[in-house]
Protein backbone atom coordinates (compact mmCIF):
# COMPACT_ATOMS: atom_id res chain seq x y z
CA UNK A 1 0.00 0.00 0.00
CA UNK A 2 1.01 3.51 -0.86
CA UNK A 3 2.10 5.89 1.59
CA UNK A 4 -0.46 8.86 1.34
CA UNK A 5 1.30 12.85 1.69
CA UNK A 6 1.44 14.61 4.25
CA UNK A 7 -1.83 16.48 4.55
CA UNK A 8 -0.28 19.31 6.80
CA UNK A 9 2.21 19.68 3.65
CA UNK A 10 -0.32 20.05 1.04
CA UNK A 11 -0.28 24.17 0.07
CA UNK A 12 -2.55 26.57 -2.15
CA UNK A 13 -5.36 24.54 -0.89
CA UNK A 14 -6.43 26.24 2.11
CA UNK A 15 -10.24 26.00 1.29
CA UNK A 16 -10.38 22.44 0.69
CA UNK A 17 -8.28 21.36 3.59
CA UNK A 18 -10.68 24.06 5.59
CA UNK A 19 -13.45 22.04 4.42
CA UNK A 20 -11.76 18.33 4.94
CA UNK A 21 -10.82 19.12 8.30
CA UNK A 22 -14.20 20.91 9.28
CA UNK A 23 -16.47 17.36 8.09
CA UNK A 24 -13.53 15.65 10.19
CA UNK A 25 -14.64 17.07 13.17
CA UNK A 26 -18.35 17.25 12.49
CA UNK A 27 -19.56 14.38 9.82
CA UNK A 28 -23.23 16.05 10.30
CA UNK A 29 -22.04 18.71 7.79
CA UNK A 30 -22.78 16.41 4.98
CA UNK A 31 -19.87 15.96 2.88
CA UNK A 32 -17.49 17.56 0.76
CA UNK A 33 -17.65 18.02 -2.94
CA UNK A 34 -13.92 19.07 -4.98
CA UNK A 35 -14.90 20.29 -8.03
CA UNK A 36 -11.48 21.69 -9.76
CA UNK A 37 -9.05 20.84 -13.37
CA UNK A 38 -7.28 18.03 -13.44
CA UNK A 39 -3.57 17.32 -11.29
CA UNK A 40 -4.88 19.95 -8.71
CA UNK A 41 -4.51 17.56 -5.63
CA UNK A 42 -7.98 16.57 -5.45
CA UNK A 43 -7.21 13.04 -4.57
CA UNK A 44 -4.54 13.77 -2.66
CA UNK A 45 -5.72 15.27 -0.22
CA UNK A 46 -8.63 13.27 0.63
CA UNK A 47 -6.35 10.45 0.61
CA UNK A 48 -3.87 12.05 3.11
CA UNK A 49 -7.00 12.66 5.32
CA UNK A 50 -6.91 9.22 6.03
CA UNK A 51 -3.73 8.76 7.27
CA UNK A 52 -4.16 11.69 9.22
CA UNK A 53 -7.43 10.94 11.36
CA UNK A 54 -7.11 9.85 14.61
CA UNK A 55 -8.51 6.03 15.08
CA UNK A 56 -12.06 4.81 16.14
CA UNK A 57 -13.26 2.48 18.89
CA UNK A 58 -15.27 -0.19 17.12
CA UNK A 59 -17.17 -3.66 18.84
CA UNK A 60 -14.97 -6.60 18.03
CA UNK A 61 -16.76 -8.83 16.62
CA UNK A 62 -18.81 -6.34 14.19
CA UNK A 63 -18.55 -6.43 10.39
CA UNK A 64 -19.66 -3.22 10.23
CA UNK A 65 -17.91 -1.28 12.56
CA UNK A 66 -20.77 -0.22 15.55
CA UNK A 67 -19.58 2.49 18.16
CA UNK A 68 -19.62 0.60 21.44
CA UNK A 69 -20.28 4.48 22.76
CA UNK A 70 -24.17 4.61 20.77
CA UNK A 71 -26.12 1.10 21.45
CA UNK A 72 -28.95 3.37 19.83
CA UNK A 73 -26.72 2.84 16.66
CA UNK A 74 -25.46 -0.49 16.88
CA UNK A 75 -26.80 -3.13 13.66
CA UNK A 76 -29.18 -5.85 14.21
CA UNK A 77 -26.49 -8.31 14.59
CA UNK A 78 -24.89 -6.88 17.71
CA UNK A 79 -28.72 -6.17 19.38
CA UNK A 80 -29.27 -9.30 18.75
CA UNK A 81 -26.26 -10.30 20.69
CA UNK A 82 -25.95 -11.65 24.19
CA UNK A 83 -23.53 -9.25 26.32
CA UNK A 84 -24.66 -6.29 25.05
CA UNK A 85 -22.52 -4.19 27.99
CA UNK A 86 -19.76 -5.46 28.15
CA UNK A 87 -18.69 -6.12 24.69
CA UNK A 88 -15.22 -6.47 23.38
CA UNK A 89 -13.44 -3.51 21.54
CA UNK A 90 -10.90 -2.56 19.61
CA UNK A 91 -9.38 0.61 17.54
CA UNK A 92 -9.18 1.00 14.31
CA UNK A 93 -8.16 3.36 11.32
CA UNK A 94 -11.37 5.51 10.61
CA UNK A 95 -12.04 3.95 6.82
CA UNK A 96 -12.18 5.79 3.85
CA UNK A 97 -13.28 3.92 1.32
CA UNK A 98 -12.89 4.54 -2.73
CA UNK A 99 -15.86 3.74 -4.92
CA UNK A 100 -14.80 2.83 -8.32
CA UNK A 101 -16.98 4.24 -11.20
CA UNK A 102 -17.38 0.62 -12.30
CA UNK A 103 -18.45 -0.94 -9.27
CA UNK A 104 -21.64 -2.83 -9.36
CA UNK A 105 -24.99 -2.25 -7.43
CA UNK A 106 -24.01 -5.09 -5.51
CA UNK A 107 -20.54 -4.55 -4.77
CA UNK A 108 -21.73 -1.03 -3.16
CA UNK A 109 -24.91 -2.17 -0.82
CA UNK A 110 -23.57 -5.96 -0.42
CA UNK A 111 -25.44 -9.05 -1.76
CA UNK A 112 -25.76 -13.00 -1.16
CA UNK A 113 -21.87 -14.85 -0.56
CA UNK A 114 -22.00 -17.31 -3.31
CA UNK A 115 -19.26 -19.26 -1.20
CA UNK A 116 -21.28 -19.70 1.67
CA UNK A 117 -24.49 -20.33 -0.21
CA UNK A 118 -22.90 -22.92 -2.54
CA UNK A 119 -20.31 -24.62 -0.12
CA UNK A 120 -22.79 -25.08 3.21
CA UNK A 121 -26.86 -23.75 1.50
CA UNK A 122 -26.44 -20.96 3.97
CA UNK A 123 -27.83 -17.69 3.03
CA UNK A 124 -25.41 -15.41 4.21
CA UNK A 125 -24.39 -11.54 3.56
CA UNK A 126 -21.43 -10.14 2.16
CA UNK A 127 -21.11 -6.59 3.37
CA UNK A 128 -20.40 -3.90 0.32
CA UNK A 129 -18.39 -0.69 0.41
CA UNK A 130 -21.37 1.20 2.40
CA UNK A 131 -20.80 -1.08 5.42
CA UNK A 132 -17.26 -0.70 4.90
CA UNK A 133 -17.97 3.21 5.04
CA UNK A 134 -19.89 2.93 7.97
CA UNK A 135 -18.19 5.90 10.52
CA UNK A 136 -15.97 6.87 8.13
CA UNK A 137 -15.06 8.45 4.41
CA UNK A 138 -16.87 7.27 0.78
CA UNK A 139 -14.58 8.38 -1.91
CA UNK A 140 -15.58 8.89 -5.09
CA UNK A 141 -13.36 10.28 -8.08
CA UNK A 142 -15.65 11.44 -10.91
CA UNK A 143 -18.36 12.04 -9.21
CA UNK A 144 -19.73 13.27 -12.13
CA UNK A 145 -19.73 10.58 -14.26
CA UNK A 146 -21.67 8.37 -11.72
CA UNK A 147 -24.19 6.18 -13.29
CA UNK A 148 -27.44 7.85 -12.49
CA UNK A 149 -29.07 3.82 -10.49
CA UNK A 150 -26.09 4.54 -8.17
CA UNK A 151 -26.46 8.47 -7.91
CA UNK A 152 -30.13 7.38 -6.64
CA UNK A 153 -28.85 4.47 -4.43
CA UNK A 154 -26.44 7.21 -2.75
CA UNK A 155 -28.98 9.99 -2.43
CA UNK A 156 -31.13 6.94 -0.13
CA UNK A 157 -28.50 5.94 1.98
CA UNK A 158 -27.63 9.57 2.40
CA UNK A 159 -30.46 10.58 3.83
CA UNK A 160 -31.81 7.32 5.75
CA UNK A 161 -27.90 6.65 7.33
CA UNK A 162 -28.84 3.04 6.65
CA UNK A 163 -28.42 0.62 3.80
CA UNK A 164 -31.65 -2.24 3.13
CA UNK A 165 -31.12 -4.71 1.15
CA UNK A 166 -33.95 -6.98 0.04
CA UNK A 167 -32.99 -9.83 -2.39
CA UNK A 168 -32.45 -13.45 -2.99
CA UNK A 169 -33.80 -14.58 0.00
CA UNK A 170 -31.75 -12.14 1.85
CA UNK A 171 -33.53 -8.78 4.00
CA UNK A 172 -30.72 -7.16 5.63
CA UNK A 173 -30.52 -3.63 7.25
CA UNK A 174 -26.96 -2.23 8.28
CA UNK A 175 -25.68 1.18 9.48
CA UNK A 176 -24.37 3.30 6.39
CA UNK A 177 -23.48 6.83 8.25
CA UNK A 178 -20.55 8.09 6.34
CA UNK A 179 -19.28 11.14 5.33
CA UNK A 180 -19.72 11.34 1.63
CA UNK A 181 -16.72 13.22 -0.56
CA UNK A 182 -16.79 13.54 -4.26
CA UNK A 183 -14.61 14.97 -6.60
CA UNK A 184 -14.66 15.59 -10.37
CA UNK A 185 -13.55 17.84 -13.67
CA UNK A 186 -16.81 20.31 -14.16
CA UNK A 187 -15.76 20.23 -17.90
CA UNK A 188 -16.75 16.53 -17.99
CA UNK A 189 -20.22 16.50 -16.76
CA UNK A 190 -22.41 18.40 -14.24
CA UNK A 191 -23.83 16.36 -11.42
CA UNK A 192 -27.08 15.93 -10.86
CA UNK A 193 -28.89 18.75 -8.86
CA UNK A 194 -30.45 15.75 -6.05
CA UNK A 195 -27.02 14.48 -5.42
CA UNK A 196 -25.14 18.07 -5.43
CA UNK A 197 -27.77 19.22 -2.49
CA UNK A 198 -26.22 16.14 -0.19
CA UNK A 199 -23.07 17.64 -0.10
CA UNK A 200 -22.65 20.00 2.70
CA UNK A 201 -19.64 21.77 1.47
CA UNK A 202 -18.45 22.39 -2.24
CA UNK A 203 -15.01 23.53 -3.12
CA UNK A 204 -13.92 24.94 -5.80
CA UNK A 205 -9.72 24.27 -6.81
CA UNK A 206 -7.87 26.16 -9.77
CA UNK A 207 -4.03 25.44 -11.32
CA UNK A 208 -1.94 27.75 -8.95
CA UNK A 209 -1.14 31.24 -10.99
CA UNK A 210 1.64 31.97 -8.34
CA UNK A 211 5.08 31.17 -9.78
CA UNK A 212 6.90 30.90 -6.36
CA UNK A 213 3.15 28.82 -4.82
CA UNK A 214 3.47 26.27 -7.98
CA UNK A 215 7.32 26.13 -7.57
CA UNK A 216 6.70 25.25 -3.86
CA UNK A 217 4.00 22.55 -5.00
CA UNK A 218 6.58 20.79 -7.28
CA UNK A 219 9.11 20.96 -4.74
CA UNK A 220 7.48 19.46 -2.19
CA UNK A 221 6.00 16.15 -4.41
CA UNK A 222 9.43 15.65 -5.78
CA UNK A 223 10.81 15.53 -2.25
CA UNK A 224 8.22 13.12 -0.90
CA UNK A 225 8.40 10.76 -4.14
CA UNK A 226 11.98 10.76 -3.76
CA UNK A 227 12.41 10.07 -0.62
CA UNK A 228 8.74 9.48 0.91
CA UNK A 229 10.21 8.26 4.75
CA UNK A 230 12.64 11.23 5.31
CA UNK A 231 9.62 13.73 4.42
CA UNK A 232 7.15 11.75 6.38
CA UNK A 233 9.30 12.44 8.87
CA UNK A 234 10.10 15.91 8.48
CA UNK A 235 5.75 16.38 8.70
CA UNK A 236 5.42 13.67 11.09
CA UNK A 237 5.17 16.37 14.22
CA UNK A 238 2.91 19.10 12.39
CA UNK A 239 0.47 16.06 11.63
CA UNK A 240 0.55 14.76 15.31
CA UNK A 241 -0.44 18.29 16.41
CA UNK A 242 -3.19 18.72 13.71
CA UNK A 243 -4.78 15.55 14.61
CA UNK A 244 -4.45 16.63 18.43
CA UNK A 245 -6.30 19.60 17.22
CA UNK A 246 -9.10 17.72 15.04
CA UNK A 247 -9.48 15.45 18.87
CA UNK A 248 -9.61 18.25 20.92
CA UNK A 249 -12.07 19.93 18.86
CA UNK A 250 -14.35 17.26 18.36
CA UNK A 251 -14.84 17.45 22.20
CA UNK A 252 -15.41 20.99 22.39
CA UNK A 253 -18.07 21.13 19.48
CA UNK A 254 -20.86 20.78 21.94
CA UNK A 255 -20.03 23.79 23.85
CA UNK A 256 -19.36 25.65 21.02
CA UNK A 257 -22.50 28.56 21.19
CA UNK A 258 -24.15 29.78 17.95
CA UNK A 259 -25.62 33.47 19.18
CA UNK A 260 -28.33 35.15 17.20
CA UNK A 261 -26.78 37.48 15.90
CA UNK A 262 -24.41 34.65 13.69
CA UNK A 263 -27.45 33.39 13.18
CA UNK A 264 -29.07 36.31 11.79
CA UNK A 265 -26.33 37.04 10.01
CA UNK A 266 -25.72 33.83 8.31
CA UNK A 267 -29.78 34.17 7.03
CA UNK A 268 -28.81 38.14 5.79
CA UNK A 269 -26.42 36.08 3.70
CA UNK A 270 -28.45 33.64 2.55
CA UNK A 271 -31.23 35.98 1.49
CA UNK A 272 -28.17 38.18 0.12
CA UNK A 273 -26.93 35.64 -2.38
CA UNK A 274 -30.66 34.10 -3.04
CA UNK A 275 -29.69 30.18 -1.69
CA UNK A 276 -32.78 27.46 -2.48
CA UNK A 277 -34.50 26.15 0.78
CA UNK A 278 -32.96 26.68 4.37
CA UNK A 279 -29.73 23.40 3.70
CA UNK A 280 -27.15 26.89 3.32
CA UNK A 281 -27.80 28.64 6.26
CA UNK A 282 -28.23 25.01 8.42
CA UNK A 283 -24.81 23.74 6.57
CA UNK A 284 -23.05 26.97 7.30
CA UNK A 285 -23.58 26.94 10.91
CA UNK A 286 -22.73 24.04 11.17
CA UNK A 287 -19.44 24.13 9.52
CA UNK A 288 -18.64 27.33 11.03
CA UNK A 289 -19.22 25.78 14.52
CA UNK A 290 -16.66 23.07 13.58
CA UNK A 291 -14.21 25.58 12.76
CA UNK A 292 -14.51 27.55 15.34
CA UNK A 293 -14.01 24.55 17.52
CA UNK A 294 -10.36 23.86 15.63
CA UNK A 295 -10.04 27.71 16.24
CA UNK A 296 -10.10 26.99 20.08
CA UNK A 297 -13.33 29.15 20.51
CA UNK A 298 -16.15 28.76 23.01
CA UNK A 299 -18.63 30.86 20.35
CA UNK A 300 -18.36 31.13 16.17
CA UNK A 301 -17.23 34.43 14.91
CA UNK A 302 -17.75 36.47 11.83
CA UNK A 303 -14.24 35.13 10.41
CA UNK A 304 -15.57 31.09 10.60
CA UNK A 305 -18.48 31.86 8.69
CA UNK A 306 -16.66 34.37 6.14
CA UNK A 307 -14.28 31.81 5.64
CA UNK A 308 -16.75 29.11 4.96
CA UNK A 309 -19.44 31.27 3.49
CA UNK A 310 -18.25 30.11 0.11
CA UNK A 311 -18.13 26.29 0.52
CA UNK A 312 -21.47 26.03 1.79
CA UNK A 313 -23.42 28.15 -0.65
CA UNK A 314 -22.11 28.23 -3.87
CA UNK A 315 -23.74 25.11 -4.82
CA UNK A 316 -26.90 26.19 -3.63
CA UNK A 317 -27.51 29.49 -5.41
CA UNK A 318 -30.36 30.11 -8.15
CA UNK A 319 -29.89 31.14 -11.28
CA UNK A 320 -29.41 35.00 -12.14
CA UNK A 321 -29.94 35.48 -15.91
CA UNK A 322 -29.66 39.01 -14.84
CA UNK A 323 -25.86 38.25 -13.76
CA UNK A 324 -23.54 36.26 -15.69
CA UNK A 325 -20.91 35.94 -12.29
CA UNK A 326 -19.86 32.81 -11.37
CA UNK A 327 -21.34 31.75 -7.87
CA UNK A 328 -18.22 32.64 -5.96
CA UNK A 329 -17.93 36.01 -7.32
CA UNK A 330 -21.32 36.26 -6.24
CA UNK A 331 -20.72 35.45 -2.53
CA UNK A 332 -17.47 37.05 -2.60
CA UNK A 333 -19.60 40.06 -3.42
CA UNK A 334 -22.26 39.41 -1.22
CA UNK A 335 -19.43 38.93 1.40
CA UNK A 336 -18.21 42.51 0.85
CA UNK A 337 -21.44 44.16 1.05
CA UNK A 338 -22.53 41.99 4.27
CA UNK A 339 -19.65 43.27 6.52
CA UNK A 340 -17.40 41.97 9.05
CA UNK A 341 -19.21 42.43 12.81
CA UNK A 342 -22.48 40.40 14.07
CA UNK A 343 -23.86 43.61 15.06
Amino acid sequence: MSTPFPFSAIVGQDELKRALTAAAVDSSIGGVLIFGDRGTGKSTAVRALSALLPPMAVISDCRYGCDPAQPSSWCSECRARPGRRSRATRAVPVPVVDMPLGATEDRVVGALNLEQALSAGVRAFEPGLLAQANRGFLYIDEVNLLEDHLVDLLIDVAASGENVVEREGLSVRHPARFVLVGSGNPEEGELRPQLLDRFGLSVEIRTPQDLELRVEIVRRRDQFEREPQAFMAAWKGAEAQLRKDIVAARRRLPKVAVSDAALRWAAQLCMRVGTDGLRGELTLIRAARALAALHGRSAVSVEELAQLAPAALRHRLRRDPLDDAGSSVRIERALAEQGSTLG
